[in-house]
């Protein structure tokens, strides 16, 4: 079973994301536990204050280091981390192959960082990978978090009914996948290609393996490897 620990100040940002659909099934099959943590617990005041003026002036304000870093040890004391991943526009970004080594891991720490960010003092100690999910910029890093589970999470084995669904996404070998249909064959007017109707897997492999590679030189060239 894998566990994810998630520290926020936001925490019913997340309650949507993991209470549904596929990440809910595999919280309810034991295989992975998602919990999440409000910052706040461990305030350094009465009136919950987690974060300051940045010195040197500025707009925003920052994530202080005392309650971050005592609710990481706290943490910490029940849990080894296999990984400690702040979420941040300047980390690596977020792919599929990541997302695999991801999903062989068991514990798993996440930093959703607000406002202007986390004092660079805790990521300097505790984190032991940054991670974006692209060139743009939220308003904290729980949304990415979500991202980044769900993405984690319907890797592990026994979560998705076909495991084999998982191995066909686009991105497993840097290849879109291939179009996909269903019933009915015929819709006004416009047919299944007619090798996905015969009955010959080969063929229909074949096929699929094409039309990715098609796909991928004609909308994502940056992931084509030439052989």
């Amino acid at each position: 079973m894998m566990t994810i620990d998630i520290i926020t100040v936001v925490p019913d940002l997340l309650e949507g994301p993991f209470s549904h659909s596929i990440m809910k099934r595999a919280q309810d099959k034991g295989l992975l536990t998602v919990r999440t943590h409000n910052l706040r617990k461990w305030a350094i005041n009465k009136h919950a204050q987690v974060d300051d003026y940045p010195f040197g002036g500025g707009a925003g304000m920052v994530l202080m280091c005392e309650p971050l870093a005592n609710a990481i040890e706290e943490l910490q004391i029940n849990t080894s981390y296999d990984a400690i991943i702040y979420m941040t526009p300047d980390g690596k970004t977020f792919d599929q192959p990541m997302a695999n080594q991801l999903s062989m891991l068991q514990n798993l720490l996440i930093i959703c960082g607000h406002y202007k960010g986390i004092d660079q003092r805790i990521r300097d100690q505790y984190i032991t990978m940054e991670i974006s999910i692209g060139d743009y910029v939220l308003s904290g890093g729980e949304l990415a978090a979500a991202v980044v589970v769900d993405a984690i999470g319907r890797l592990i084995p026994g979560v998705l009914s076909d495991e084999t669904s998982a191995l066909t996404d686009s991105f497993q070998d840097n290849l879109l996948a291939p179009p996909v249909y269903t019933r009915p064959a015929d819709f006004r007017g416009m047919k299944v290609p007619e090798i996905l109707l015969q009955g010959d897997p080969k063929k229909v492999d074949n096929w699929r393996f094409e039309q990715s590679v098609e796909r991928t030189k004609t909308r994502r060239p940056d992931l084509f490897k030439e052989d």
